[in-house]
């Protein structure tokens, strides 16, 4: 079986475990966290996601920078992103982003 890759950026860690248990769980994913935005796109470059889970609302880089500059590496630019976001109507005006889904806690 061919596991997806997800890639969990948010910078609260007790909601990306529990994500990534919850996903783990099922079988079908290989879950790595990245609590801080400003490593996101490093961590992504290592780990190579089938999918990136990015929180828009972020201290030092939000969620939408941290997709442009996913967009922008070669080596990442066709991967998803998909986005759980506070305040995301206005974001998604900002920055043209396309797809989201809402954290459950939030």
């Amino acid at each position: 079986m061919n596991n997806k890759r997800l890639l969990i950026v948010d910078d609260e860690s007790g909601f990306t475990r529990l994500l990534k248990l919850t996903l783990e769980k099922t079988g079908k994913y290989i879950v790595r966290e990245e609590n801080d935005g400003t490593n996101a796109w490093l961590t992504a470059r290592d780990f190579k996601p089938d999918l990136v889970f990015l929180d828009i609302v972020m201290p030092k880089i939000d969620g939408g920078d941290v997709a442009q500059q996913i967009r922008s590496d070669p080596m990442l630019a066709n991967v998803p992103s998909c986005f759980s976001p506070r305040s995301f109507p206005k974001r998604r005006r900002e920055t043209r982003l396309a797809d989201f889904l809402s954290s459950p806690n939030r």
